[in-house]
């Protein structure tokens, strides 16, 4: 049963905490199966993994959690849409391709490059990007996901924006509908098994 969940935006003390819940929500998730096959590697690896992405929202975006850090939802603003890496370098970010294998580099730049492409092809040219949205595995199915995303969706309705993202799980599909998403583009990535659905939602969906 969901169940009312106060929603503050994250702090930057709360970086590494924020990455772990994500590590932890991401770990049997086709992709992050697929760039790090090897159970234990990607156990260990995640957490800094999606610190990227945290690091990169919290100075270009917009990061939303809860008092304890149950979920994560990272956004990226219309004007700031689409990650660079220049500005990953910046930020100082570049070390994380190291630790991985060169065949776990490989699939992570071909998984960027199909899901940028999709990215590209799918998203009108003002949008909120959903970047990354994870709730710690304890405390899924309680409505918690749902909670993080509405102060952009509030937002991007009172705008007149639509909302962009990219799941590779087809229980997540439905959830997202649910919150007015609706399926634009699907596929599986080029030598893997990983389905990619983009789904987008225009301002003032339910």
């Amino acid at each position: 049963m969901a169940q009312s969940t106060e929603v503050v935006r994250l702090a930057a003390q709360q970086y590494r905490q924020a990455s772990e819940v994500l590590g932890r929500a991401f770990y049997d998730d086709p992709l992050t199966q697929y760039v790090i096959p090897d159970d234990t590697r990607r156990a260990r690896l995640l957490p800094s993994f999606f610190g990227t992405a945290v690091r990169y929202c919290l100075r270009y975006g917009e990061i939303f959690t809860t008092p304890d850090v149950q979920g994560v939802a990272c956004w990226l603003p219309p004007e700031n849409a689409i990650p660079t890496t220049a500005r990953i370098i910046g930020l100082g970010l570049s070390a994380l391709p190291l630790r991985l294998l060169p065949w776990d580099l490989g699939r992570a730049l071909l998984m960027e490059n199909y899901t940028g492409a999709m990215h590209r092809s799918v998203a009108p040219v003002r949008h909120w990007y959903l970047w990354v949205l994870g709730v710690d595995p304890p405390c899924q199915r309680r409505g918690v996901g749902s909670q993080l995303m509405q102060p952009i969706l509030t937002r991007a309705d009172a705008e007149g924006t639509s909302c962009y993202l990219e799941t590779e799980k087809e229980v997540n599909v439905p959830f997202y509908q649910r919150h007015g998403f609706k399926v634009m583009r699907e596929g599986k990535m080029p030598r893997s098994n990983v389905h990619v659905w983009a789904m987008l939602r225009a301002p003032g969906a339910q």
